[in-house]
């Protein structure tokens, strides 16, 4: 009786435990993010868009990675057409949107360069994205919790908090390749110039030098003529 005891012991705390395994997964879908990197030719605008919900976060991000001036034109409008932010010949930049039903429109310009395109990196952050579904209603299948040591709302919370700030670790290290990458391009972009104008510098001298030598030749050259 007692071996009976312990096993039924054992299998109401592993049913107890299995629904909130469930749990963490729907709490994890509330906070979303994305990101993508581009290729924005020149003379050329392209635009996204979004949808999100009422009392809903959208954060934006987005950063030039390659391309003469490293800059171009950027702006994010409402569902209802209005313009909320832009900037102009800007590099990188931050955006926060507190949004409400609808398609949010963000847009990169580079209409003003006829010659260079951007590679261009952007990161979309969504925060409050609930589903319809209770999050408490998982309560309801839980049995024999007065049997565990600790409560589970406290390991979902410490769960939570680990998810978050994973998450948080995880975007930071994004947007650190982000920064790593433009500088690599900025880096490789000079050492191509410095490249180039030392061979035009070389050429430059070289036929200097050789000019130099012939002229100070042609200074010590008889030229008149000896006759017998």
């Amino acid at each position: 009786m007692e071996v009976v005891r312990v096993i039924l012991c054992v299998l109401s705390v592993f049913v107890a435990l299995v629904p909130d395994r469930f749990v963490v997964v729907v709490a994890f879908s509330q906070s979303l993010d994305s990101d993508f990197t581009f290729t924005l030719p020149a003379g050329r605008k392209e635009c996204f868009y979004q949808s999100m919900k009422k009392d809903a976060s959208l954060e934006i991000e987005y950063q030039v990675l390659d391309g003469a001036g490293l800059d171009v034109d950027f702006y994010i409008s409402s569902p209802s057409g209005q313009v909320l932010f832009s900037d102009y010949h800007k590099s990188d930049g931050v955006h926060t949107v507190e949004t409400e039903d609808g398609d949010y429109m963000f847009c990169f310009d580079n209409t003003f360069s006829s010659v260079s395109e951007k590679l261009i990196f952007f990161e979309l952050i969504l925060d409050n994205m609930e589903t319809d579904e209770d999050p408490d209603d998982w309560k309801e299948y839980v049995h024999g919790t007065d049997m565990l040591d600790m409560k589970l709302e406290d390991i979902m919370d410490t769960i939570n908090n680990v998810k978050s700030r994973l998450g948080k670790s995880v975007q930071i290290q994004t947007v650190l390749r982000a920064f790593e990458a433009r500088d690599r391009n900025l880096q490789e972009s000079n050492f191509d110039r410095v490249n180039l104008w030392s061979v035009v510098n070389l050429i430059v001298m070289m036929c200097v030098s050789a000019l130099q030598v012939y002229l100070v030749r042609s200074l010590f050259e008889d030229k008149r003529k000896i006759r017998t």
